[in-house]
């Protein structure tokens, strides 16, 4: 049981996040609602919260900028192997500028534990 503990320290088994969206392609104002898969690790871990970022990229790739930042969930536990499903809702901003050639949106969704690696998912859309 130690060993298992420090493994996930190490982010060996630890608990993994999913933002799970209905499709990937969305119109500025949209309302969309998709859902965070959570999936326990090894072991039981407290949860200090999730959070999801919109991000924009620029053509280089290289430099990105912060649309919008959402606390979803602040604290909780989740055990081994327990799997839940978190709703997410969101609202495109209604001022964004459609994608373009070299021009891409993501969220970026960090889980985030008391003690431990952290999880990170990143999800690519595009706006219409």
């Amino acid at each position: 049981m130690i060993l298992r503990k420090y493994m996930s320290l190490f982010g060996i088994g630890s608990a993994k996040i999913d933002l799970v969206l209905p499709k990937t392609s969305f119109k500025q104002g949209e309302l969309l609602h998709g859902y965070f898969f959570l999936e326990g690790g090894i072991i039981e871990q407290k949860l200090r919260r999730v959070e999801c970022d919109l991000v924009m990229i620029d053509k280089n790739g290289k430099a990105e900028r912060l649309i919008d930042s959402t606390t979803v969930l602040k604290s909780d536990i989740i055990r081994a192997d327990e799997r839940n499903k978190l709703s997410f809702t969101y609202r495109i901003p209604n001022d964004l500028p459609c994608s373009e050639e070299g021009v891409r949106y993501l969220f970026k969704t960090k889980l985030t534990f008391d003690q431990g690696v952290e999880s990170l998912d990143e999800d690519y859309i595009s706006i219409e």
